[in-house]
């Protein structure tokens, strides 16, 4: 226990407020996405009921999103909780860079993945061609987190 005396309190501050960035800020996208579509489901359900479970599928990806900041949430807290004297600042500054990489990104994916699937199923409801078009945008909106995850991972490898 005598070599974390020597570490700096403020690296330990800064791996877990990247700990946190990464849960909250993920999970702010993932309610928005899912408030958003959810409320579109909604209002297209009155006209065209048949079509809510087709629908489901923006809510889904949202809700992918806050899975994301949780495994990287979980794995900065195993890596935090082990810093070393060498490197700490160093450690801290990386986590930190790491959970806000993992949150934003899923914070901003959720705010794409609400507004369209917010159009996207009223359309869809007015139109059945447009599916196929609102699926791809959402996998393109989805495609922004996983590479805030992804790197997020990368610098979460930092010793």
């Amino acid at each position: 226990m005598a070599e974390n005396d020597t570490i700096e309190p403020s690296a330990y501050f800064f791996g877990y407020i990247g700990v946190a960035s990464a849960v909250v800020f993920a999970n702010l996208g993932s309610s928005y996405g899912a408030t958003k579509s959810g409320v579109g489901i909604c209002s297209m359900g009155v006209l065209k009921p048949d079509l809510i479970m087709k629908s489901v599928i923006p809510v889904v990806m949202a809700g992918i999103l806050g899975i994301y900041g949780m495994i990287v949430g979980v794995i900065l807290q195993g890596k935090v909780s082990s810093i070393t004297a060498q490197s700490a600042s160093k450690q801290g500054y990386a986590y930190l860079s790491a959970g806000l990489c993992c949150g934003l990104s899923s914070l901003a994916a959720g705010l794409s993945i609400g507004i369209v699937g917010d159009a996207g199923v009223r359309a869809n409801a007015q139109q059945d061609r447009i599916f196929v078009g609102m699926i791809l945008i959402l996998i393109f909106a989805e495609a922004l987190a996983l590479y805030g995850l992804i790197v997020s991972l990368i610098l979460s490898q930092t010793s």
